[in-house]
This record gives structure tokens, C-alpha cells and sequence, in this order.
């Protein structure tokens, strides 16, 4: 089974990006899951169901999403109506939305689950209690499994993987839209990176204008953040998965999003 998963989608560039994208990718890596994090979709901040719909339309199976996930109400219905997208599990168990599905890829069973760091965010449970419950809850219920953990420090990313490896097939970082340069399948078989980027514009910082984020941290006054434009790139991975549910690889992928 082999998985694309692509790191955080930031408003209208990342967007189209993702989807001139896509279709190469899909063929190159012979992707049968597309999984993408979509919590900045909707003009670089949250998302909406219209959003959610053309990164499905575009060919993604599966969003994950982040803290930014509830910023717009309008979502909220379709989180909890629409199987196939997800935000942090150990979030409040009332909140709009699942933490976890269950998709058929083949005759395979692919758990996806999304979960928040605790360093610097807010959530409700620990991430690494949360996430023993819930294998142990889902245990038979599942054959592949793979999480988005959407943290903002490299050192719980980095425990995350530890403390899951050999439990699942793959533990992506998502959040910083910085990726960082240690994808490597652990010892006991779990693919992992502390972060796996963003698919948006470089023009900016992290996705906004870069003259709007400048003045920011000049001035030391609040600022309106518009999204970037231009100069669209992919920030993704792939991960190739046996049957017994192991990592074999995971490769980055960081390339324009035309062209590639």
C-alpha cells in the first residue's frame, strides 16, 4: 500500500497547487490513499466545507486538520456529518467532528488519526495518552494506521514517533509549514517526520505576505495576515507500507507545484 500525504494546504494557492499537482504525483508514487491537512485551506486559516470539498474534489481521500480547524462556525455540521475528515482526537469529546476514520483502500483498512501536540496548544488530554486509548479501543478494527500529529515542537514530534513506533505505519508532522529533514522509517518499522511542510506559496512567510508579517514583527502591532501568491510549492511525503502494516520507506517530496 503506498500513501501520499501532503503537509499543510494554505488557502487558494495551495489549493490549486494540490490539484495541478496531484495527478503526477499519484501516478509517480502509485498512491492508493491521499491524505492532505486542510486546517489552513480557507484563506490560509481554518476551513470551510467548500474548501474541504475541492481538496476532496482534487483527489484527497482523507483531511486531517489542526487548531485552526473551528475558526469558521459554518464547518462545524459538515466535521460532524462527513466521514472522511478528522481533527485532534484528544480535543474536548463534545467538539464538533471525530478524531479518527476508517477508510477501505482495497482490501485494506486504513485508520487515519489526527491528533495536536500539548507544548504550546491547547487540547484536552495528553497526546500520548490519548493515542493508547484509542489503539487500544480500535485494536481488530484496523490493518494500516497513520497519524497526523499537528505539534508545534520537534521534540514532541520526535517522542511521538518513539513512542509509537512499531504500533503503526507512519506518525507525519504537521503545523510549522517548515519541513524538516529527518524522514526516516524507525527500528521497529514506523515511517516518521517532524514536519512535513506546506503545499503553498513561498512567497511569503509561512503563507501569508511577507510585507504584512514584516510590518508585524516591526511594529509590535496586530496585523491583518492576506495570503501569499505565487511561487506554489508541494511539501509532501510518501511512504510505502508491506502488508504486515510496517513502514518500508518514506520519501519527501519538496518540488513546484507545476511542472515538478
Amino acid at each position: 500500500m503506498n500513501v501520499l500525504f501532503f503537509g499543510d494546504v494554505c488557502g487558494k494557492p495551495g489549493r490549486r497547487g494540490l490539484a495541478e499537482a496531484l495527478p503526477r504525483l499519484r501516478d509517480r508514487h502509485r498512491a492508493d490513499l491521499v491524505i492532505a491537512n486542510g486546517e489552513n485551506a480557507a484563506g490560509g486559516v481554518g476551513i470551510t466545507e467548500r474548501t474541504a470539498t475541492e481538496l476532496l474534489d482534487a483527489g484527497v481521500d482523507v483531511i486531517t486538520t489542526g487548531n485552526h480547524v473551528y475558526r469558521h462556525r459554518e464547518v462545524y455540521a459538515f466535521l460532524d456529518s462527513f466521514e472522511r475528515i478528522v481533527r485532534p482526537a484528544n480535543y474536548p469529546a463534545s467538539n464538533p467532528g471525530r478524531g479518527h476514520t476508517i477508510v477501505a483502500v482495497g482490501g485494506v483498512r486504513a485508520a487515519v488519526i489526527n491528533l495536536s501536540g500539548a507544548v504550546m496548544l491547547k487540547v484536552a488530554r495528553s497526546p500520548f495518552v490519548e493515542v493508547d486509548a484509542l489503539l487500544d479501543r480500535l485494536a481488530g478494527e484496523f490493518d494500516v494506521a497513520i497519524v497526523d500529529f499537528h505539534a508545534e515542537v520537534t521534540s514532541e514530534k520526535v517522542a511521538m514517533g518513539w513512542h509509537l513506533d512499531g504500533r503503526l505505519a507512519a506518525v507525519i508532522g504537521t503545523h510549522t509549514h517548515v519541513p524538516t529533514a529527518d524522514a526516516r522509517v524507525l527500528p521497529r518499522g514506523t515511517a516518521h517526520i517532524s514536519d512535513v511542510g506546506m503545499t503553498g506559496s513561498r512567497n511569503g512567510v509561512l503563507g501569508a505576505r511577507r510585507d504584512q508579517v514584516l510590518e508585524s514583527f516591526i511594529s509590535q502591532m496586530p496585523i491583518r495576515f492576506d495570503g501569499a501568491e505565487g511561487d506554489v510549492w508541494v511539501n509532501a511525503a510518501a511512504i510505502e507500507i508491506g502488508d504486515d502494516g510496517s513502514a518500508r520507506s518514506i520519501e519527501q517530496i519538496l518540488e513546484p507545484a507545476e511542472g515538478g
